[in-house]
């Protein structure tokens, strides 16, 4: 049993979306759950950062090493940073990546920089800019890789899965470089399909990754979206998802519109169209 005089307190602050608390992991002092208003934002293990406890992340990053074998340092650029799991990550498994991190809620990075060591990740910075305005100033074919997991109190900006905002980071990718995005699925799946419809038609090639439950609309959860930027590699993406005995499934757009159905493409701002509810608050860890 975990020493419990060892544990640290949490730590609670007002920040600019919402209040932001810091909770020790009761089974290990260096790990900590990041939460906004009860939404768990991040799970961070300073001992270990390739412990990924949430499963979306795994799934990131199994998704990664898939396209880039071997350790070969990337240039990543993350919109929302949070605790900074997957960008902790790619600099504890990839030496020598350059990772900037667009993150709007700046209270929200001081408290992580402050208590949860973010100035010792090498090669990373994080700027207080929104996500759309970020990638705007990137150069064209400057990064390998863009990740996209950002929330505002538990719903996702429609604006970040239009097709008009998909051409924008796919502009900033370099040739068969990778897009990720972690996508709410719930209800209907009405925005989850629009997504994907946009990465569709955007990127050369896509595929969604989850549980089976949530592609049956048995249950929410977390879904991740991947893209590859023309020309993809001559491999299926998201292959490691077949070696996992029926917890990930791996669905290429055909396969996932003879299952869930189809939705148009978002484009302009995105507005009226069918939103999931938002992200259910922690304690669940399994999503």
């Amino acid at each position: 049993m975990a020493d419990q005089s060892a544990v640290p307190e949490a730590v609670r602050a007002p920040v600019r979306f919402g209040t932001a608390e810091l909770s020790p992991d009761e089974t290990a002092e260096h790990r900590w759950r990041v939460l906004v208003d009860g939404v768990l934002q991040s799970y961070v293990d300073l001992a270990d950062p390739e412990n990924l406890v949430l499963p979306y992340t795994n799934w990131m990053a199994s998704t990664i090493e898939e396209h880039w074998a071997g350790q070969r340092p990337l240039t990543a650029v993350h919109i929302g940073g949070g605790g900074c799991s997957l960008a902790r990550y790619l600099a504890r498994t990839r030496p020598g990546s350059a990772q900037t991190v667009f993150e709007l809620d700046e209270p929200l990075t001081g408290l992580i920089r402050e208590h949860l060591g973010l100035d010792d990740v090498p090669g990373l910075r994080v700027e207080a800019i929104d996500g759309r305005a970020g990638i705007e100033r990137l150069p064209g074919r400057s990064a390998d890789l863009v990740v996209l997991d950002a929330f505002r109190a538990g719903a996702p900006d429609t604006g970040m899965a239009t097709v008009e905002f998909l051409e924008r980071i796919a502009r900033v990718l370099r040739p068969g470089g990778l897009y990720l995005a972690n996508v709410w699925g719930a209800g209907e799946l009405d925005f989850l399909l629009g997504a994907a419809a946009g990465m569709d038609v955007v990127f050369s090639r896509m595929a969604a990754l989850s549980e089976a439950g949530v592609f049956m609309r048995v249950r929410p959860g977390n879904v991740v979206l991947a893209g590859v930027r023309a020309p993809s590699p001559d491999r299926e993406l998201g292959g490691w998802a077949a070696g996992t005995g029926g917890e990930v499934f791996c669905l290429d757009p055909a396969t996932l519109a003879a299952a869930c159905g189809t939705a148009a493409p978002l484009t302009g701002a995105g507005d009226g169209y069918p939103e999931p509810p938002p992200v259910r608050p922690w304690p669940r860890l399994d999503t």
